[in-house]
């Protein structure tokens, strides 16, 4: 027998699958958990465009992606265990294979069959540190997006999770915005000095990169660490789609740097205005990269926590006042790009915004 919903609210769509307003966001990589978070035998949920999923780990150390409800009593699996490579449910044992059927129900019989049903599964790829859960229906199209120098011989690197009161379209640009990290992180990141900064905007079919033509700029601790050589420094930001950036700092000839500073943030909706971001620091410091693990994550975090306060800030006037009315300068040209190919990504039945180049000048 089965019986209406009890919640009057209850969503009307499968909610194994993202919500249609989505659109085609759904058909795409998003970054579910660090490697090092999932670990065997210990199931952990996660949620992507407002779909809850269990993650889980089998005796080879392959992940699995399943809806996160059992097919029984509609238990939570992420609370579960596994046993014997099946993912079993907390509230009556009913276990799950790695194609996500049902395996073995406890209060049968030894010669009864358990039921022919099967989990939604979405596909996983464990790449660079992160396991990628691909979250919309048939079959992935494109690849996840490369986390650069992970594991990288002379790089160190480490990940960050940090949870945002936010969505991922501001996200992004606050981590491209330049002019705010002199308010938002002076002294830590970046002090005013009313300096002249041409920029040079390049935006693709998937893509929006920005140069900064600023070759004697630091950051906090770049002159001691990055820079003992005073050489120029290369700065550029990239926006890819769906939500991933990538700011560098590098010093010397870019193709091959002495120093360098990477900042690469992939971040994973969970709601309109809830995500969760990964991000990926990665640095070259010569004989400096063994000690700058005991202090650069403590600086790092220092820097993101000021971020998740001002984008909770933004975030809660927008949840007040509703439809943004963003007005804006030269500097916010970056935001003009990156909103219009997030807006086509979600809708791609209209024009897909066309590449071109913008220059402007911004005053740091």
């Amino acid at each position: 027998m089965t019986c209406p919903p009890s919640d009057a609210s209850a969503p009307r769509t499968h909610p194994a699958w993202p919500d249609p307003s989505w659109g085609a966001l759904a058909s795409y990589w998003y970054a579910a958990a660090r490697s090092d978070e999932l670990v065997a035998k210990r199931p952990r949920a996660t949620i992507i465009l407002g779909v809850r999923i269990a993650l889980w780990r089998d005796r080879a150390g392959s992940a699995h992606a399943f809806f996160d409800r059992c097919l029984h009593r509609n238990a939570l699996l992420s609370e579960g265990t596994v046993i014997d490579d099946c993912l079993a449910c907390p509230y009556h044992g009913w276990m799950y294979d790695r194609a996500g059927r049902v395996a073995h129900v406890p209060s049968l019989g030894p010669d009864e069959a358990p039921p022919s049903l099967s989990l939604t599964r979405y596909p996983v790829l464990e790449q660079d540190g992160i396991i990628w859960v691909w979250p919309g229906r048939g079959v992935p199209d494109k690849a996840p997006h490369r986390m650069p120098q992970w594991q990288t011989p002379g790089w160190g690197a480490y990940y960050m999770s940090t949870r945002f009161s936010n969505g991922v379209t501001n996200l992004v640009e606050n981590f491209m915005d330049v002019p705010h990290t002199v308010f938002v992180h002076r002294g830590w990141f970046r002090s005013q000095s009313k300096t002249k900064v041409p920029i040079t905007v390049e935006r693709t079919a998937d893509s929006v990169l920005v140069i900064y033509e600023q070759p004697g700029d630091s950051i906090g601790f770049s002159d001691l660490l990055m820079n003992p050589k005073k050489l120029p420094l290369t700065h550029t930001d990239k926006f890819y789609l769906p939500g991933h950036t990538r700011v560098d700092y590098l010093w010397g000839a870019p193709e091959a740097p002495e120093r360098a500073f990477v900042i690469t943030s992939t971040c994973t909706p969970i709601s309109p205005r809830e995500t969760q971001v990964y991000t990926l620091i990665s640095y070259k410091l010569g004989v400096f990269n063994a000690p700058a693990r005991l202090w650069l994550p403590f600086y790092t975090r220092r820097v993101i926590e000021q971020d998740v306060v001002v984008m909770r800030n933004q975030g809660e006037s927008l949840r007040q006042h509703g439809t943004p009315e963003f007005h804006g300068t030269a500097a916010d040209i970056i935001h003009e790009h990156i909103e219009a190919l997030r807006t086509w990504a979600q809708d791609p039945s209209g024009e897909r915004p066309a590449p071109l180049i913008d220059q402007a000048i911004i005053w740091v």
